[in-house]
């Protein structure tokens, strides 16, 4: 058995700057207002430019321009990710992957609660409770039951991985909703940290979404 952090990794490269963004979205936006003349070559006019389409509410040029990121959460948040419908996703297969066997290190991978703090009476029961559902998933396997007959008996916490591709209006939208103090607490484990550091990269898409404490 393992247990590990939430967490996720960005797959789009991204410059620092992320001047190569905005200047695709730029390129698509200024069709409308058949303003091409005025696109800088050193990128100062695409900020300048995304900057008032958000400004004005004109998101719908946002798609024009994806980012795909890999989460590593539980099955429990992964749910959640999923309901974001203007999206594509590709997520790790409990029906195909056979936990007992070597690729996996003959067990299952637990993600940990950030809110059970190791050494206390609730982690110790999370934990024999995560000890529990390997054992008897092994068991079946070994019985002969197929993974995806034997996983019925894996919990919310099973580790998996969920790569999403989406636009930045549906990113923002997701990042307004899914950073919200009213998020489920684990969602918000790996979405507050993604947002920052996307705020670095892209700092004129994300800049004005703000997380609540």
């Amino acid at each position: 058995m393992k247990i590990i952090k939430a967490g996720y990794e960005i797959l789009t490269p991204v410059p620092e700057n992320g001047i190569k963004e905005l200047q695709h979205i730029e390129n698509a936006g200024r069709v409308c207002y058949k303003s091409e003349s005025k696109i800088t070559e050193d990128g100062e006019s695409a900020k300048k430019f995304v900057k008032m389409l958000i400004g004005r509410g004109h998101e719908a040029m946002l798609e024009h321009s994806q980012l795909t990121v890999k989460f590593i959460v539980d099955r429990g948040v992964s749910h959640e990710l999923v309901r974001h419908r203007i999206a594509s996703f590709a997520q790790e297969s409990t029906r195909f992957c056979t936990y007992s066997k070597g690729k996996f290190n003959n067990g299952v991978t637990f993600i940990k609660p950030f809110f059970f703090e190791e050494g206390t009476a609730a982690y110790k029961e999370w934990l024999l409770a995560m000890e529990h559902a390997e054992e008897y998933y092994i068991e079946l396997i070994n019985m002969g039951r197929t993974p995806q007959e034997a996983r019925s008996v894996l919990p919310n916490s099973t580790k998996t991985e969920v790569v999403m591709t989406a636009n930045y209006r549906e990113w923002r939208a997701f990042f307004k909703l899914r950073t919200a103090k009213a998020a489920h607490p684990q969602i918000r484990e790996v979405t507050i940290p993604l947002l920052t550091g996307l705020k670095e990269k892209l700092p004129v898409i994300f800049d004005d979404i703000n997380v609540e404490e």
